[in-house]
């Protein structure tokens, strides 16, 4: 295995972990370790390898936010209540660095839907919520997995 190899290899697990953690952007760094493995082997396999991975990445991240936006449309969670989630969530993750990312989401979650629809539907709504984040995470996660697989097999090929 070539130093380029072990470099992509430990990028994508990085990604892959910025997927799960939402430190590192996961999926771009993912693809820019097969893009960089592809540039350095340029070959037409590697290229290859390189289109497939990217089009896993592309419709993951399309699938990502489509199956959960669909599911909270069909709770009833707008899409202001993961804005403000969202927004807690970045100011959380300073304040108390990667764990407050995770809990000012839910923080935020919860109070954006106290708000919008009282203490007693909160509950349910904020689980609908982090439910669909969640999937949103796994699909993410499948399809960098999916892609990392594309580019290890790229590698038997090449």
């Amino acid at each position: 295995m070539s130093v380029t190899e072990v470099i992509v290899a430990v990028a994508i697990m990085l990604g892959l972990l910025g997927i799960i953690v939402p430190v590192l952007p996961g999926t771009l760094l993912v693809l820019a370790a097969i893009l960089v493995w592809a540039t350095e082997v340029a070959t037409r396999d590697a290229w290859i390898v390189f289109a497939v991975a990217t089009t896993l990445l592309v419709v993951g991240t399309v699938v990502k936010y489509a199956v959960p936006g669909r599911s909270l449309r069909a709770n009833g969670v707008p899409r202001s209540t993961l804005l403000f989630g969202a927004v807690l969530g970045a100011v959380g993750f300073f304040v108390v660095p990667v764990v407050g990312l995770f809990l000012g989401f839910v923080l935020g979650v919860y109070v954006a839907e106290r708000r919008r629809v009282g203490t007693a539907a909160a509950g349910p709504a904020t689980r609908h919520a982090l439910r669909a984040v969640g999937v949103s995470i796994l699909i993410e996660l499948a399809a960098a997995t999916l892609a990392a697989l594309v580019w290890v097999v790229g590698l038997v090929v090449t």
